[in-house]
């Protein structure tokens, strides 16, 4: 199966990085058109209509994430990867939706896992979640990819995750565990302290609505609703006391 793609960057240079970098890993995907602004984007959608169109988010004048609102929700007919020069956006961009984000520059390895992402999920599933989440941003959930499947849960699901070196182990309020193969580094710079989320060691964040007790026995140690011994590092301690009680 082939597929056609968009490209949308207000950066010439970028726009031709992209081109050649599809070529030359992607045999199976045409680029149909390759847009510097929002405008000439919904024009090229509708003209073309791609299964997937490559959207910078931060353009002069506008937003990536507002190419959406001129698209029903129901029928939008493409997927869309991010890219961004920003960490910031790209974490904005993940948190939408189960949608896959580059961060500039774009290595090819990055874009080629983007890209055998796409090839396997459903389009019309991708869009519904980043429109869900646009409209209740309240209500968050994060992209979770496996081997096998992509999970979505709420944040307030998540107990716990455990750094194991490149991957990470999250623990949720069901009892059930999920391995995932990103670094926990990742996560925090998604799971930040203003969703409830602190770094108390360097293999554990912790949502800290889940916190239970502290355990002083055997040099001390945070246990969490599930049951989950957590280790607290001294200098957190304090401040894990702090933010405890203000909850």
């Amino acid at each position: 199966m082939s597929y056609k793609i968009l490209i949308v960057d207000d950066e010439k240079h970028a726009r031709l990085l992209l081109e050649g970098m599809i070529r030359d890993y992607a045999p199976d995907m045409e680029v149909v058109e390759s847009c510097a602004d929002l405008d000439a984007a919904v024009s090229a959608i509708k003209k073309h209509e791609p299964q997937l169109v490559l959207l910078d988010i931060e353009m002069p004048g506008h937003s990536g994430l507002e190419l959406f609102r001129f698209f029903p929700e129901d029928e939008p007919g493409f997927c869309v990867i991010f890219t961004t020069a920003y960490n910031q956006y790209a974490i904005h961009a993940l948190r939408l939706s189960a949608i896959d984000y580059l961060l500039k520059p774009i290595e090819p390895e990055a874009l080629e896992l983007a890209l055998e992402r796409f090839r396997k999920r459903s389009h019309k599933q991708r869009f519904d979640h980043l429109q869900q989440n646009l409209q209740a941003d309240n209500d968050k959930r994060i992209a979770l990819h496996t081997a096998g499947q992509v999970r979505f849960p709420r944040f307030s699901e998540i107990i716990s995750l455990q750094g194991d070196g490149a991957y990470t182990r999250f623990r949720f309020s069901d009892g059930s565990v999920l391995l995932v193969s990103r670094n926990l580094k990742h996560f925090e710079e998604l799971l930040r302290l203003e969703d409830g989320f602190y770094r108390c060691h360097k293999s554990w964040l912790i949502n800290l609505a889940h916190a239970g007790h502290y355990d002083r026995s055997d040099g001390g140690a945070l246990v969490m609703d599930d049951g989950t011994r957590v280790s607290v590092s001294q200098e957190k301690t304090r401040e894990l006391f702090q933010l405890l009680e203000k909850r």
